[in-house]
């Protein structure tokens, strides 16, 4: 698997000089699969995924979005992606489930008037959109890759991770997670062992009155997650919005030897 990190803030984007370096667009995340040479699978919909658009050119997107939960943040890009918003676009959609409504009335909360021009069903294309819960998610069975939806703590909505198994390996994108306000044995199960990692790190230690207001990790604990659950390596995203790249880097300095800091095109091969 090769991960690249189209877009790594979160709660709102970061512009100006102090963000350049490390990137300034809300979480996405482009899986390609073996030797693919375009992603199949997204993980979340944040500003990032404008980064894709020129990735694919002037082809039509055909492949599965992931989505940890419905903030802002997450879902934003959704309707700024031109390819797949395209007669000949083919695009899948996972989020959690919460109570009856289906997929596409759900997102609709957030994308239809008066907040937003059009609902998801007049996006162009073919796109279909699956409420899950949690489990085995079933993207197209071609892909050859696994997926597990795991719920997650996180204030404001159900809020899943999730783990991608292909050619052996293992990789875990919890973006969104608050282990202090609620871990569960049953998550470091499924997560023991991933070769990879990727975990919400939008708070320092000392912002813990306000990582527990928001319900998101501080660095401390997801550092103490990978640890307990035997990771291969951890990657931190999410990063605070008033973190400025040189306040990232003397963090990165920081951290210990196997934990590094995402960036907006940063790839990694799993």
């Amino acid at each position: 698997m090769r991960l690249t990190f189209m877009g790594v803030r979160g709660s709102t984007p970061a512009t100006g000089a102090p963000f350049v370096r490390y990137g300034g667009d809300t979480s996405c995340v482009a899986v390609q699969l073996g030797d693919r040479s375009e992603p199949e699978i997204v993980l979340d919909g944040g500003t990032g995924l404008r980064n894709l658009t020129a990735w694919c050119g002037d082809r039509p997107f055909g492949g599965t979005f992931l989505l940890t939960h419905l903030h802002w943040d997450h879902v934003q890009g959704l309707p700024f992606f031109p390819p797949g918003d395209r007669p000949d676009a083919r695009v899948e959609v996972f989020l959690p489930a919460q109570g009856e409504r289906d997929g596409a009335d759900l997102l609709g909360q957030l994308m239809s008037p008066p907040a937003f021009p059009i609902t998801p069903g007049e996006l162009g294309g073919q796109w279909s959109f699956h409420a899950v819960d949690a489990g085995p998610v079933p993207i197209a069975a071609e892909l050859g890759a696994g997926v597990r939806a795991v719920d997650v703590t996180h204030k404001g909505g159900r809020t899943f991770g999730f783990i991608l198994a292909f050619g052996g390996r293992r990789v875990a994108y919890l973006p969104d997670h608050a282990p202090a306000l609620g871990l569960a044995e049953e998550l470091i199960d499924e997560l023991r062992g991933v070769d990879l990692l990727v975990h919400g790190g939008q708070m320092l230690d000392g912002e813990r009155a306000i990582a527990d207001a928001y319900g998101h990790a501080t660095i401390g604990d997801a550092l103490d997650l990978a640890e307990a659950a035997s990771v291969g390596s951890l990657v931190l995203t999410h990063h605070s919005p008033s973190r400025t790249d040189d306040q990232l880097d003397e963090l990165a300095g920081r951290l210990p030897a196997g934990v590094r800091l995402a960036h907006q095109g940063l790839e990694l091969t799993v």
